[in-house]
């Protein structure tokens, strides 16, 4: 079954990575060895969708480094799987905004100068790869690897234009939930559209699924940045 995969990459970042040591993940490896093995067996992979935006190394943690090491991963991915991983991007808008001071009630006149750091594109762009790609046949089970409501109407409009026709199955980019302080709960919205629904990604799955430390190139190797 040919089977076309969209992963939300900040999604991915902060439900599994962050603060962890599986970062330089093998998505490819991930999806094929362990989820959809396990999920839906005769899936067939034909291409994996990555949507991600570009760091702004000035209000990163890790100021350029971030950004090289981002840079560094994206190229890791695409040099490993040329013909398997897309990469398609957003980007981040950084503005100035008056929000307002956090308090109970809120009080609409009490606001302090803020930087708005958003994430744009990024819905929209696997909303419509998502359903042109299911409306034209280019495959036969879409996975979207997002807990994200925003995608509803798309996957709807595919339920509606499509039926049954079409297999669709969703990832929600979180580590195994253990009952603590805020655990969020796979999206009642997205799983009622959904073939079948994979609440959490396992930590053996992350730690299995890791690119090499070093990539070879026609130039420089690519390495895993140190702090990885």
């Amino acid at each position: 079954m040919k089977t076309k995969i969209y992963i939300d990459g900040y999604n991915l970042y902060y439900g599994c990575l962050k603060h962890s040591p599986y970062k330089w993940l093998d998505i490819q490896r991930l999806f094929s060895d362990y989820i959809l093995k396990i999920q839906s067996p005769d899936s067939k992979i034909i291409k994996i969708k990555y949507f991600t935006a570009d760091i702004k190394a000035r209000v990163a943690s890790r100021g350029q480094n971030a950004s090289i090491a981002q840079a560094n991963y994206h190229r890791a991915l695409t040099t490993l799987y040329p013909n398997e991983i897309e990469i398609i991007k957003g980007y981040y808008s950084l503005d100035k905004a008056e929000l307002p001071v956090y308090k109970n009630p809120p009080d609409k006149n009490d606001r302090t100068t803020v930087w708005r750091l958003e994430e744009k594109q990024t819905d929209v762009n696997i909303a419509l790869h998502a359903y042109r790609d299911a409306i034209q046949s280019r495959c036969e089970h879409i996975v979207i690897v997002s807990n994200d409501t925003d995608l509803e109407p798309a996957l709807k409009m595919i339920r509606e234009d499509l039926g049954n026709t079409l297999k669709i199955g969703i990832v929600v980019p979180a580590k195994k939930p253990t009952g603590g302080k805020g655990f969020r709960p796979p999206s009642v919205s997205l799983k009622r559209l959904a073939d079948w629904t994979r609440t959490h990604i396992l930590e053996d799955e992350l730690i299995n699924s890791q690119l090499p430390r070093q990539i070879p190139t026609k130039k420089k190797p690519i390495l895993k940045p140190d702090y990885w």
